[in-house]
């Protein structure tokens, strides 16, 4: 009786814990941070290259949010250093900084946004190969991307987000 019990006992742990496992997955996939960074090369003067990668269900929605993560990625993140170009901190590094300015955000990073006049170059086609994996639940999707960095900190700042780099510390 007390093996029947104590098999029990483990199976609801081991139930609990995979359960638990699929939430965070999900949150992972749902989630505006989950994207990755491959630095590509250094880019002309003001910008920054590199491969971006997105979730979604669908490969159009993963390329449009693929944009959306490669500015995100400048403001907040920042770009590691790879192939030549040497790491790149973020524009505003204040974990804090969305929710403080969260209607301006909402507004950028809407459908259609501002977040756009930053990006120069991409390879949106339609991805194939190892820049297209069907993954549980959609697509991640990978698309190179150039974007104009200087140009983006300069309007920040302007809009008062972030701290120009001549202001004190």
């Amino acid at each position: 009786m007390k093996k029947i019990a104590l098999f029990a006992l483990a199976l609801l742990v081991v139930v609990q814990v995979n359960a638990q496992s699929r939430k965070e997955r999900k949150l992972l996939f749902g989630s505006s941070y989950n994207y990755e960074i491959l630095m590509l090369g250094v880019g002309q003067d003001g910008t920054k290259v590199f491969k971006v990668y997105a979730y979604a269900k669908k490969v159009d929605d993963a390329i449009v949010q693929a944009k959306k993560n490669a500015v995100a990625a400048c403001i907040f993140r920042g770009l590691p250093g790879a192939n030549g170009a040497a790491p790149t901190p973020a524009i505003c590094p204040d974990p804090n900084t969305e929710e403080n300015n969260l209607d301006y955000f909402t507004s950028f990073f809407a459908t259609g946004g501002r977040y756009l006049q930053y990006i120069n170059l991409t390879t949106d086609g339609v991805p194939s190969g190892q820049d297209r994996l069907k993954v549980k639940g959609g697509y991640k999707v990978g698309i190179s991307v150039q974007v104009l960095y200087d140009k983006l900190r300069k309007d920040l700042e302007a809009a008062g987000i972030a701290r120009g780099l001549s202001s004190g510390f």
